[in-house]
């Protein structure tokens, strides 16, 4: 009996890293808002939800009475970790679709740990450069080196561009307008012609690619990067700003017979029909982004979620920049006067992203079998009043500790 008991003993508890979260008000966020609820983790991994759930034997406890339970939030396209303050982040050459963002992400780069205090828990990193610029990957803001899988391919679609277009204001560029560098327009005909070599190259690269896959004697990993595009189990990220872009770039997706996801797409609410009757999902800019045209309402960008969700058409809000991603849950709150119910904001930054990338299955919500990333908060994580109180990534608490609240810290105490 004494060995037996011995036995038992040494056993593992429920799992590793069990703990669960009891009293709080659990908003699912793919179904219904459970009060007094509980959520139990184990082994990184979402095992139970609900009303009246025991707790294992040995399992920890936290008592989350009177917050508030999230899923952590997802920025569907962000640089965070890929630069600083004033770096040159973008690749060389026009293919570079074998290059892996998630592979030259600096953990240790502060706008992570800012982002994670806010309630972002992952984000699709987006790299820079020319037309194929590389692979975008999901990474997890817990600060440490992990596997981050790619979820797409970046495609810059070509533009005629006359005028250098800012679609949304860049948080890292604190130059002062009088002195910033302002470029001179270029010819209507120059850029026309820039356009239509930069398409035609696009379109020899597919077609080198296809007699790569049909057979190849020497290994090419700007290649290799491409099948999973052309056999359709990845898409391509296309930045498509203007309305011509976004019909040239279906036009590209239905010649080449690819799957795309159209990006920083401003004026696509001027193609909603074609949108919609495609399928194809949005991945919005940060709604705090100044109209494209001096004409245009200066409420655009803050109605266009709206008219998304109206139309039927999947999107999420991505911040493009690195030290903005603290501000994703605002991004999208900004939207809801102007439309956008409140339920859908949320998703836009979690479960809506999280099934744009294919992820549905693990992220975005509160289900039994999805990976712990979850957030308490004192309030609705959309206003700025509100605060949050823990993260969790994968089942994991992380420091809510910044170098910014240590600075706040030490200035407010200071006599």
């Amino acid at each position: 009996m004494r060995g037996l008991l011995l036995l038992v003993a040494s056993l593992p508890l429920y799992g590793q890293g069990a703990f669960m979260l009891r009293g709080g008000t659990v908003h699912t966020i793919s179904g219904p808002v459970i009060q007094d609820a509980s959520v139990l983790v184990r082994n990184g991994k979402i095992v139970g939800v609900g009303k009246g759930l025991a707790a294992p034997y040995g399992v920890p406890v936290i008592d989350v009475t009177g917050l508030h339970v999230y899923p952590g939030m997802i920025d569907s396209a962000s640089t965070l970790g890929l630069n600083g303050l004033n770096p040159d982040v973008a690749e060389l050459g026009l293919f570079s679709p074998q290059l892996r963002s998630g592979s030259a992400v600096n953990w240790a780069a502060e706008p992570i740990a800012m982002a994670r205090e806010n309630g972002v828990t992952r984000a699709v990193t987006v790299p820079d450069g020319e037309l194929l610029a590389g692979q975008l990957s999901l990474i997890g803001l817990r600060g440490e080196a992990g596997n981050a899988p790619t979820v797409a391919l970046y495609l810059r679609f070509p533009t005629i561009e006359t005028t250098r277009l800012v679609p949304h204001e860049s948080e890292e560029d604190d130059e002062e307008p009088e002195t910033a560098v302002r470029q001179e327009p270029v010819p209507y005909a120059e850029a026309k012609q820039l356009h239509d070599n930069r398409l035609r190259l696009l379109n020899d690269f597919f077609d080198r690619a296809r007699r790569y896959r049909k057979g190849h004697t020497k290994t090419d990993l700007r290649f290799e990067a491409m099948l999973p595009v052309l056999d359709g189990s990845a898409k391509l990220f296309v930045t498509a700003v203007r309305e011509r872009e976004i019909r040239e770039a279906i036009e590209f997706a239905d010649r080449q017979k690819v799957k795309i996801i159209l990006a920083d797409a401003a004026e696509c609410y001027k193609v909603l029909d074609l949108i919609a009757k495609r399928g194809i999902a949005v991945v919005l800019q940060p709604t705090w982004s100044l109209p494209i045209d001096e004409d245009d309402p200066y409420d655009r960008a803050f109605t266009t979620p709206g008219e998304l969700f109206r139309a039927g058409i999947p999107f999420s809000i991505g911040t493009f920049g690195g030290i903005g991603s603290r501000n994703l849950p605002y991004q999208a709150a900004a939207a809801v006067p102007f439309g956008l119910p409140h339920d859908e904001a949320y998703k836009a930054v979690s479960l809506n992203a999280a099934r744009i990338f294919g992820l549905e299955k693990n992220l975005g919500s509160i289900e039994e079998g999805k990976s712990a990333d979850l957030i308490v908060t004192d309030g609705d994580p959309l206003e700025v009043t509100s605060s949050v109180k823990r993260v969790f990534i994968d089942g994991q608490a992380v420091d809510l500790e910044t170098r910014r609240r240590k600075l706040y810290e030490k200035y407010l105490a200071r006599p």
